[in-house]
């Protein structure tokens, strides 16, 4: 996955971030606003420079971990965030990362890979795989069509096309379109809670 290293890590040293809006997305605020317990073990893949990972350890979430391929934006989370624990903050190929958690939160990540059917396979079960029983994977996912460009990212998809990877390791508790997208993500959008199967 060096190449995939190598694109994200090449993209940041280029600003060419038009995904990053600078900010925790409402959609996923407004989800970790209404979890009670803190004491929750909490991923958020591909994080970039980690807002969603920021906001979580504002609110008292102290066992959240952020994880993405890239050192820049990792290191950009840590100016910012300078007593957030080490251990906690992971560089590495999202395939490759062995640990359990209660809750993943999906912002976007899905859509930033190749989609090729063996990535989006490999994507759901790992996802699965990174959950303890009756964990969460909780988000969004771009909904707009996916065209044959293999360089265009992010990557689009719809409902249907989502469900056929993940529902063989989830349940789903809800999926739909995003009623509270900042206004340029409008209806391009998808908000899933999705349960491990056991």
């Amino acid at each position: 996955m060096k190449k995939e290293e190598d694109y994200w890590t090449q993209r940041y040293k280029e600003h060419k971030t038009g995904w990053d809006i600078g900010y925790v997305a409402t959609p996923i605020k407004t989800y970790i606003d209404q979890i009670i317990d803190t004491s929750l073990k909490i991923l958020v893949p591909g994080a970039g420079n980690g807002y969603e990972v920021e906001y979580l350890w504002q609110q008292g979430f102290k066992n959240v971990h952020i994880l993405d391929i890239s050192e820049i934006p990792l290191g950009h989370f840590k100016k910012r965030n300078p007593d957030f624990p080490e251990k906690q903050i992971h560089c590495f190929d999202f395939f490759e990362f062995q640990e359990q958690f209660d809750l993943i939160i999906e912002q976007t990540f899905f859509c930033s890979m190749v989609p090729t059917n063996n990535n989006r396979t490999a994507y759901a079960k790992h996802m699965s795989e990174l959950l303890k029983p009756n964990g969460k994977l909780v988000g969004l996912w771009f909904d707009f069509p996916l065209t044959e460009d293999m360089e265009k990212r992010p990557f689009g998809g719809d409902k249907e096309l989502y469900i056929s990877y993940l529902s063989p390791f989830f349940k789903i508790i809800t999926f739909d379109c995003c009623y509270n997208s900042i206004p340029p993500r409008q209806g391009n959008e998808l908000f899933g809670i999705f349960e491990k199967r056991n």
